[in-house]
């Protein structure tokens, strides 16, 4: 078969007569006259794309009124109260525009020059609610990007009220044309990392762009790492936070994610809630996060290691309980986690496809019911699904939902190596991860940055965060043009800090 891509239509025809005969095999493509001469002016376009209420009322209504009285298209231009308007000659620039919800105005004495009209419907087909559903705040904001570019780039601009804010936009897509908005400020941000995404991004080729998660996966450093590269995010205030820190931001039409960068892991385990209370109950969250990920990538690891190898290593205290649970289980510790950790990751996927109530009744019944079953059919231990379930709810910690899979799926290798290699196995795992987390990158950035290469000086908010009066400066890992966000209060005012 042949590897060449397909070939546009503007490139198969002669002149804009057999485009316009191409064209016109669709049935929600339109081609007449708005006058009783039919030789005089064509109009063309296609109906589901354009906003039909402006074209009855703006262009059409030009023609009627004027009849044949138009000389040239230098003249129409003036009579059409639209800013965005271009005269062309081009077939592949007018096959692009009419695809892009422009309409062609020809006059027939100008056989192949045309006028293209901007009167794209901009917000048929997308959702008016821009609430947060996957990235929820008790405290703060809750307002969230939707389908729509424009309205996306608006939602940055009203936040962000500065002319240093700089939009790129380019077309992606070989077929869907999507358009992609990449965001920076000006001279705050460093310039490498805008020519890197451009660069990757001018390089990117695939046929339909469905979501910027496609384009986040193709331009990442490493592919095939489990680890998220940029963070992906549907919230409004991350993306504006991450902007004047000095990361840029990448949004595609039709997604309402937008993803920033360069990122380090530990941007992955920060909420925006925690910086909408005292910085003493923001950084306390934020631990039991971190405490939180580290128990479920080890716990379950750590009970198959324990019951399987070191039986010497736990308190006498517990070696009877221990003992009971697991008397007349058949398994292997190693079956026996497995079991229940496939158990609850069915349950969990099996409610995320289902409707919100039905999946919310499933989860917490389905929990329930299987794991006491399980435990009086002697097929676990009572102490074994304690364990599972904490590692289930303390996965749910993690604030980015990608970071989060991550982290569900990384439990299962190192639990073969902890039924394998036993406390060894799970030591052996955790460098290996640290190795691989040392060598990635994110838009040429360390990943594991400010911790390696160490930068002691831009641990300022990374485990803990900060007081106010310690995050005036931009972090030092991200080259930032200028270092200065904002000048902390006075001495004097400092003993009422937040």
């Amino acid at each position: 078969m042949s590897q060449q891509k397909l070939v546009p239509i503007s490139k198969q025809v002669k002149n804009l007569d057999e485009l316009i005969h191409f064209l016109m095999g669709s049935s929600d493509y339109y081609h007449f006259s708005p006058i009783n001469n039919e030789n005089y002016v064509e109009i063309s376009y296609y109906r589901t794309l354009v906003n039909q209420e402006k074209v009855n009322q703006f262009i059409i209504p030009v023609f009627q009124y004027v009849e044949d009285k138009i000389p040239d298209m230098k003249e129409v231009m003036n009579h059409i109260p639209f800013n965005d308007i271009e005269l062309t000659t081009d077939l592949e620039l007018i096959e692009k525009k009419l695809t892009g919800g422009y309409i062609m105005i020809r006059l027939r004495k100008h056989v192949s020059q045309v006028l293209m009209v901007n009167v794209r419907d901009s917000k048929s087909g997308y959702r008016q609610s821009n609430e947060t559903d996957n990235e929820f705040s008790v405290i703060g904001p809750k307002i969230g990007f939707v389908e729509n570019l424009d309205t996306n780039v608006g939602l940055i601009r009203h936040k962000l009220t500065d002319s240093r804010l700089v939009l790129k936009e380019m077309t992606i897509g070989n077929m869907s044309k999507t358009r992609v908005v990449l965001l920076y400020l000006e001279g705050v941000t460093n310039p490498d990392y805008v020519n890197t995404a451009m660069q990757r991004l001018n390089d990117f080729d695939m046929d339909v762009v469905f979501d910027s998660s496609l384009v986040d996966q193709i331009i990442s450093d490493n592919s095939n790492s489990p680890f998220p590269q940029f963070l992906s995010t549907e919230r409004v205030d991350r993306v504006t936070f991450a902007i004047i820190n000095g990361q840029i931001a990448i949004m595609a039409d039709g997604s309402p994610y937008v993803f920033t960068a360069p990122t380090t892991l530990t941007d992955f385990f920060i909420s925006p809630e925690d910086y909408f209370m005292p910085w003493v109950v923001g950084s306390f969250f934020r631990l039991i996060r971190l405490i939180g990920v580290i128990f479920t990538l080890f716990a379950s690891a750590l009970y198959v290691a324990l019951m399987t190898y070191h039986f010497e290593v736990i308190p006498d205290g517990l070696i009877g309980p221990l003992i009971s649970s697991r008397a007349f289980v058949p398994f292997t510790p190693l079956l026996e986690v497995i079991f229940l950790e496939l158990t609850i990751e069915v349950l969990r996927e099996a409610g995320a496809r289902l409707p919100t109530k039905i999946g919310s009744t499933l989860g917490v019944v389905g929990g329930i019911v299987i794991g006491q079953a399980a435990v009086e059919a002697a097929l676990t231990s009572n102490i074994l699904l304690i364990f599972v379930a904490l590692s289930a709810l303390t996965s749910f910690t993690t604030p980015i939902f990608k970071m989060s899979n991550t982290v569900r799926l990384l439990r299962f290798p190192i639990i073969f190596a902890a039924a394998i290699w036993g406390g060894f196995g799970m030591v052996f795992m955790f460098i290996l991860l640290l190795g691989h987390l040392m060598k990635l990158e994110s838009l040429g950035s360390p990943y594991l940055a400010p911790f390696y290469p160490v930068r002691a000086s831009n641990w300022t908010d990374t485990v803990i965060r900060p007081s106010y009066r310690f995050t005036s400066k931009r972090n030092g890992i991200l080259r930032p043009l200028q270092n200065t966000r904002y000048i902390p209060k006075s001495r004097g005012e400092q003993d009422h800090d937040d």
